[in-house]
């Protein structure tokens, strides 16, 4: 049994510090346009002097400063609304899915995506944590390792949300394909929790395209498997359900008021983060 839990340890600290070193290079690239959330209001740490204006209340200046010129000068705090953000994504195996030797499985894309957000959501002061994860939601280091390490060794249920005591008022942001035909509830339900969504579907390109032709053999993730004889004539009525099945999974997301973005694994992740970090709160701070 020791030797088991020494296999599995080895393998997660060998695969753990590429993905998060990627993901923070990826946060990194995407923050140089971010110019922070920080907005004058109540709160404990110094922003700025600015000059006194009149509607300004006398007990708002700083004598210090003004006393270092000519000109009444008001100290403001910085704005402190940090928020919760909870993250989870599908570890079914149908995101173990790439259509190519080359290309990044779905799964793959998902874990860069959801670890550079995090990253990115620290570096501006938020609170976040892995769904179900069993540890309290953080803006810190040790934060963003446990989210790297429930993405390796998740707990319960591995394609939907399982059910977790997150407070009312707290965001989640759920990565997958969402073909779980349990979406639609699991969407509503949360809803019903009083947490806002946003969805983040991962295809990969040939989902999308249906490049196939000919006599070809399709495999589930559940080891079933079916043969396909001149297989391009089923392209069309492929296209028109993939689609129609997006569609659906959008809408439903509208009418909850959550926001949702779709991600091709072979497009680069950077202008997905920027809109989902938008779509969360952080257009305040883009240039």
């Amino acid at each position: 049994m020791s030797s088991v839990l020494q296999h599995e340890a080895e393998g997660l600290s060998a695969s753990l510090p590429p993905l998060l070193v990627a993901a923070d290079h990826l946060a990194a690239s995407v923050s140089l346009g971010v110019h922070g959330r920080r907005r004058t209001g109540t709160g404990e740490s110094f922003w700025q002097f600015r000059r006194y204006r009149a509607q300004d209340a006398v007990t708002a200046i700083d004598w210090r400063q003004s006393a270092k010129s000519q000109h009444l000068y008001v100290r403001e705090r910085e704005w402190e609304a940090a928020q919760t953000v909870w993250l989870w994504r599908d570890g079914g195996a149908n995101m173990d899915f790439a259509s190519s030797k080359d290309g990044v499985t779905k799964k793959a894309r998902a874990d860069l995506l959801l670890l550079a957000l995090a990253s990115l959501l620290m570096r501006g002061g938020e609170r976040v944590g892995y769904w179900a994860g069993g540890d309290p939601a953080a803006a810190s280091k040790a934060s963003l390792s446990r989210i790297a390490r429930a993405l390796m060794h998740p707990r319960g249920a591995d394609g939907i949300p399982p059910p977790a005591p997150v407070l009312r008022g707290a965001q989640l942001v759920w990565f997958g394909d969402f073909l779980d035909p349990e979406t639609e509830d699991a969407m509503r339900r949360i809803s019903r929790a009083g947490i806002a969504g946003h969805l983040v579907r991962i295809i990969d390109p040939a989902e999308e395209e249906f490049p196939y032709a000919g006599r070809t053999r399709f495999e589930s993730g559940r080891s079933e498997s079916e043969v396909f004889g001149r297989v391009e004539r089923l392209q069309s009525a492929y296209r028109a359900k993939f689609t129609a099945h997006g569609e659906v999974i959008a809408a439903v997301a509208s009418r909850l008021g959550w926001s949702s973005t779709v991600h091709r694994t072979d497009h680069a992740p950077q202008a997905a983060l920027i809109a989902l970090y938008g779509a969360i709160g952080g257009l305040s701070g883009m240039m």
